[in-house]
């Protein structure tokens, strides 16, 4: 019992780490083409499981200046 409950922990864990490294790298690349340095460095140091990536990207959508 405790072992399928590690191996669940540790997929859900996994699957964490990938949506935050996808979500990661689109908001940097977006931040970087549109010229928000501070989003580009806010992103790139704090570790947030992808909350702060998902709100860059959903609050500047489309946005090109």
């Amino acid at each position: 019992m405790e072992t399928t409950f590690f191996f669940g922990f540790i997929a859900i864990i996994v699957v964490i780490a990938i949506a935050e490294l996808i979500l990661k790298g689109f908001a940097l690349w977006r931040s970087a083409r549109n010229k928000h340095i501070a989003w580009y460095i806010c992103i790139l140091i704090f570790n947030t499981a992808g909350i702060l990536p998902l709100i860059y990207l959903l609050t500047h959508k489309g946005n090109k200046e």
